[in-house]
């Protein structure tokens, strides 16, 4: 499991999405699926939506002009492996800064390099790149022309519950489905069978999104090997160039979440998105694996 019986960790949040972060770099540690599982777990373990793994940069990222200052593996508390997660990368972000005590920062991940600012206000703006809305990149296991509107329903034929929803990659896929509330629809029951829909063969994170205004939308969030969660800064990325997509918004949205607010800004010359959300240190410990 371990090399150590004891394993230092960080508690953090980003808008309640919560994450063990534990520094591979000063201590080698030996991360097992069950280890992780029981790390994630909110009865036995810490509790939290993923556990981070910081680590030195790979290949071209340790030195030169694109250097990074960080590594993060991310763990859904299902023990599996993701490539992206914005609540994490702020909260990856404000610890560089207090390591660096530089403001701005990169963080290489498996979804690419990542840039890092620490606001005035003490929030984190990452640069999260260029969304993908190409079938094959989602991906999706069906060709589709448009990933505006794909062909997904709940429920009957003749009368779904939800049909055509968005897809885009952020990192990871995302499926969101467009609705006038909400709370209308049991997402703890709908999440888990559309995460797994044959259409997703890399499973999807599962967003209800509702626009109140030409800047704003709501969101509730399943996310993949998670369940239902506070906050998912990826899907508000996602629900925010999606909606523009549809010209349901602009390209400057904030997205509230059960736990908050985040502001995504999808800027024009670049095709980037920008998100800017809080972070919060709750606590440090020792796990104790032995």
């Amino acid at each position: 499991m371990t090399s150590k019986p004891h394993i230092p960790f960080r508690k953090m949040n980003g808008l309640g999405n919560d994450f063990v972060v534990i520094d591979h770099r000063s201590s080698h540690v030996e991360l097992s699926g069950p280890l992780i599982k029981y790390i994630a777990d909110r009865e036995q373990g810490v509790g939290c939506d993923q556990v981070i793994v910081l680590e030195h940069p790979k290949g071209e990222a340790k030195d030169g002009p694109n250097s990074a200052d960080v590594f993060m593996r991310i763990y859904n508390s299902d023990g599996g492996q993701v490539d992206a997660c914005g609540n994490a990368t702020r909260c990856v972000a404000a610890l560089m800064v207090a390591e660096t005590e530089r403001t701005e920062n990169t963080i290489q991940t498996n979804a690419g390099m990542l840039g890092a600012v620490m606001n005035a206000d003490m929030s984190v703006t990452i640069d999260m790149g260029v969304p993908r809305f190409h079938w094959q990149d989602i991906p999706l296991s069906e060709e589709f022309y448009d990933t505006r509107m794909i062909e997904l329903q709940v429920g009957p034929i003749d009368d779904p519950v939800l049909h055509s929803p968005s897809a885009v990659n952020v990192g990871n896929p995302h499926c969101i489905f467009w609705v006038d509330d909400i709370e209308a629809y049991d997402l703890a029951s709908i999440g888990p069978v559309l995460e797994y829909h044959p259409l997703f063969p890399e499973r999807a994170n599962i967003s209800l999104a509702h626009v109140t205004s030409d800047n704003a939308l709501t969101l509730k969030v399943w996310e993949r090997g998670v369940g239902l969660t506070q906050a998912c800064g990826t899907a508000a990325c996602a629900g925010a160039v999606a909606a523009k997509r549809k010209r349901l918004t602009g390209r400057d949205v904030t997205v509230t979440l059960p736990g908050g607010d985040l502001h995504i800004s999808w800027r024009e010359h670049d095709e980037h998105i920008l998100m800017t959300g809080p972070v919060e240190l709750e606590y440090e410990g020792e796990i104790d694996v032995s």
